[in-house]
Parts: structure tokens; sequence; C-alpha cells
């Protein structure tokens, strides 16, 4: 049960969450101000061990974070207050979230989650948001969140921020567009009306390399607390969070605590979207293509760390600093941030982690800078390496060669095969829509794509 007099909900209980928003959220409750708590659940299944592990320990659980230096830190996070069991129906979420006293509903549901056309409708194309608008499943964050709202509406429980916490861009923005949209299919009466009036979903920037915890975190957590913790999480010390202001019904004072609230977050969004993330996706699709397992080993070799620093430095930053728009931010002193938290050896973050979702993270995070190269007609030969790399990636994949499984919550794989299967493989990568939305066969796109892959086949033939 909840004591706190302002609630948060979150939906998707895992490692990320728990290492950002819910430890943000307990150090301004260590600081004195104890008016909000968080209650958590999933609207998937498939983490009902963690899940059931944070509901016997009451919510609570240590987060390890560790410096390059080694430095290791263990806190007990104590600002989750409810754990809340999976259920299909997702009844107890529900009843949560229609109370008056929760003001926001935050959700991780990772990029891949939002089934987002680009023009930001709902892709109905995809079986689980099918299944929702047609069947009345509670498949995605959508119907989740309809479920919810429509529980708010009828109780009349008073208005609620929607807030997204996932690496999309203007992921608020595009939230709340997909969210109508889902609405307006469904044909929930006065429902978008009311969304309209009654609902914010201000866009955020997150940010903390936060790995999937191997065993032994629970075995550093024993020796350094004497607490047998059967959910601990583990991440760097580095951590941020950037927000819009527009919560319509309140907000914790998460600036006391280091969040920055500003009226954009288009610069932060766009320096860690182009410049961390994609870069990440770099490093871990070069370092399996090389046998390697970890973000610190991949970034530790001259050839991979090159790829991904030309690719910031020559087609990233300049398109982000132009005459007319210069960049608010240092980005060759982020770049070179970036690239010292890549180089953590204690984090251990493994390239099968960051390697998944490529059917979302080249449209998300790479496609934007070779479109403005194209447009500006300038080269993106550095940029053209990322989808080039993923397509040598998806290529072993094809051949049942990687070293490790391959999760994409996008990817069609019989589409894949016929990629591999066409006359000419390359072309009919740069042809496939889900990836390159309307510079799909665009002849310069395939230009820059053919050098880009016989500059990865001479990177592979390469010795390290």
């Amino acid at each position: 049960m909840t004591s706190s007099p302002n609630i948060i909900l979150h939906i998707g209980l895992g490692c990320f969450h728990r290492a950002h928003q819910a430890a943000y959220l307990h150090a301004l409750q260590e600081s004195g101000d104890r008016t909000w708590g968080l209650v958590g659940g999933n609207i998937r299944g498939d983490t009902a061990v963690t899940m059931d592990a944070l509901a016997s320990q009451h919510g609570q659980y240590t987060l390890e974070t560790v410096s390059p230096a080694g430095e290791r830190v263990y806190q007990r996070i104590c600002s989750i207050e409810e754990v809340i069991p999976f259920s299909r129906g997702l009844g107890r979420l529900i009843h949560i979230g229609a109370q008056p006293t929760t003001r926001i509903i935050s959700f991780t549901v990772t990029e891949a989650g939002y089934f987002l056309t680009p023009a930001n409708e709902v892709d109905t194309t995809h079986p689980d948001l099918r299944n929702d608008l047609e069947n009345g499943t509670l498949c995605t964050i959508y119907s989740a969140i309809t479920a919810i709202l429509l529980e708010r509406m009828r109780q009349a429980s008073g208005p609620v921020t929607l807030l997204s916490c996932d690496n999309l861009r203007s992921n608020g923005a595009r939230f709340r567009s997909g969210l109508l949209d889902f609405v307006t299919r469904r044909a929930e009466a006065g429902l978008c009306e009311w969304i309209k009036a009654n609902t914010t979903c201000p866009s955020s920037m997150v940010d903390r390399i936060t790995p999937r915890p191997t065993n032994d975190v629970a075995g550093r957590v024993f020796v350094a607390t004497g607490w047998a913790d059967r959910a601990p999480v583990m991440a760097e010390q580095f951590v941020q969070w950037v927000l819009e202001d527009q919560f319509i019904a309140g907000r914790p004072n998460w600036a006391k605590v280091g969040a920055e609230f500003v009226d954009s977050v288009h610069a932060h969004e766009e320096a860690k979207i182009r410049v961390l993330n994609a870069t990440h996706s770099c490093l871990a699709w070069s370092g399996t293509l090389r046998g390697l397992s970890f973000i610190h080993e991949d970034v530790a070799v001259p050839s991979i760390q090159k790829i991904a620093y030309d690719y910031v430095t020559h087609d990233v930053i300049p398109s982000l600093v132009t005459p007319g728009h210069p960049s608010p931010l240092d980005l060759p002193r982020y770049r070179d941030i970036v690239f010292n938290r890549f180089s953590n050896p204690f984090v251990r973050d493994s390239n099968q982690r960051v390697a998944m979702d490529g059917f979302s993270k080249i449209p998300g995070f790479v496609l934007p800078t070779i479109r403005e190269c194209i447009v500006a007609n300038r080269s993106c030969a550095a940029v053209a390496m990322l989808p080039a790399l993923f397509f040598v990636f998806l290529q072993r994949w094809n051949r049942g060669e990687l070293p490790h499984p391959y999760e994409d919550a996008v990817m069609d794989p019989q589409a894949i095969r016929d990629i591999f299967a066409a006359e000419d493989p390359l072309a009919a990568f740069c042809r496939d829509r889900v990836l390159w939305c309307e510079l799909a066969g665009d002849q310069a796109l395939l230009a820059a794509m053919r050098h880009a892959h016989q500059r990865v086949e001479q990177f592979l033939q390469t010795p390290i």
C-alpha cells in the first residue's frame, strides 16, 4: 500500500528505471522531501522472477554504481512503495493509475515499444498493436495507458502527466501523437478530448549506462552490505536527466538532486541519441563482428574506436552545429566524455545487450544524420559505416553465425531472409522502408552504403 500523498506510477520496472528515475526519487526522499512515492508494475510477464524478488523485499533493492577507476558505491533504494504483480488484465495497475493521488504516470518500454510510423501514428501492422486494437488486449503501452485514462475519466480523478523515459527522439510529443491515434482508432467516446484537456506529455532525456546484472553483482552486494539482495542492479557512476517542465498535476523537486528542467530538451536529446546511443550500437556491432563481448573491449581497439570517432566528428557534429543553429553544448567535449564512459571496464556492458533492436536504432539514432548529410550535399561516408556494420551483422545472423541470440522487437525475420536471398542484398537492404523511411531506395544512400560496405569488409580483414 502507498503512504505518500503524491504517487508516480511507473510502467516498466526494469533495471534502467531502478538505476535512474527511482534513484533520483530516493535521493530526494533522503534529502527530507517525502511528498512523492513510486508504485511500479509491468505490462508483460517476462520479468516475473525479478518482480517477485522485489515484492518480497517491499520494493527495496541495492544499486551498485562503479566509476571508470573501479570505485564501487552501494546504496539501498527505498523509493518504490509497492510492486504490482503482473496480471493480464492489469487490474491493480489500472486501479493505481486511476487514483486522484497518482499525478504522474511514467514508463520505460524501450524505443522498440512505441510502434510508431514516420508520421507518428501507431503501426497497425505490428501483431501486438493490432491485437490491442481489434481484440482489446493490453499488450502495448498505448492500450495500458488508454485503460488507465478511461478509468480516470470515469472517476473524474483529475489531470495527470504522462512521462516517457525512453531513448526516443521527442519522446513526449511522439508518444502523445501515438496515443491519440490509438484512442481514435479504438473509437473511445470522449477520451481524445479528455486527454487533450487533462494530460501533458513532457519530453525528457535520460542517461545512465545500465547493463543487465550478472550473478556476481549479488555476491558483491552481500560482501559490501551483508544483505542477500535478490534484485540488485548495477550501473555506471554517471547519471543525467533533462526534462521539459510541463507537468500538469505537479512534480517532485528533482532539480534539488541534480535533474535539469528546460523549455526544450531538443539539443540534449539530439546529442545523446546521436553521440551516445548511435555510437554505442556502432561499437556493439563492430565488436561482435570481431569476436569481442563487451563495450569496453570494443572501444579499446583503435580501428573500432576510429569508426565511432569519425562518425561523431565528421558527420554528427557538423549536423548539430550549423551557422544558424549553434548547439548550446560543447559537443567535442561531450564526445570525449562518452568515449571515456564506454571505456569503463567495470561496467562490463555486453555487446549482446547493446546490439539489439537495430531496426529501431537505425531509423531512430542514425537515419537523421544520413538524411541531413544527403540534403546538405555533404559526404555521409562516416555515418554510413554504422548501417553497413549492421548489414554485415544481419548477414551473419541470417547464416546462424552470431555468437549470441539477437533480439529485435521490430525486425521481420522473413524480410531479412528475403533481403539476403535477393540478387543484390545490399540494394534490397537499402530499399527497406522500416529502416530508411522516405530514403528507401535513394541512390545517394545506396552509393554511400556500397562504399561503406567495402570499408567494413576491409576492416574485418585487418588484424586487431
